[in-house]
C-alpha cells in the first residue's frame, strides 16, 4: 500500500477546504464539525454562488405585470 492510499484509508487524504487542514474521516471533506459548520453558514449567508444569468429585479417584474391587461380581457 503506497503512502497515497493509506492517507485515504485513514480519511486524511487531502486538504479541508476551509482551514486547510488534513482531512478527518468523520467530517469528510473538512477536518472537524466547526469547518462543516463554517461551509454549511457561506451557502445559506449566499457567499457561494453557482454563476449564471442575473435574475430580473422585483421591479422590473411587477413593471411588466402592470403593463399586461387582466387574464380574461387580452380579446376585449
Amino acid at each position: 500500500m503506497n503512502d497515497k492510499s493509506m492517507a485515504a484509508a485513514k480519511g486524511t487524504a487531502g486538504r479541508c477546504p476551509v482551514c486547510g487542514a488534513a482531512t478527518e474521516k468523520r467530517w469528510r471533506p473538512f477536518c472537524s464539525r466547526r469547518c462543516a459548520d463554517v461551509d454549511l453558514g457561506r451557502w445559506l449567508k449566499g457567499s457561494y454562488a453557482i454563476p449564471g444569468e442575473p435574475l430580473e429585479t422585483e421591479g422590473a417584474e411587477r413593471d411588466s405585470i402592470a403593463s399586461s391587461p387582466p387574464e380574461g380581457e387580452e380579446d376585449r
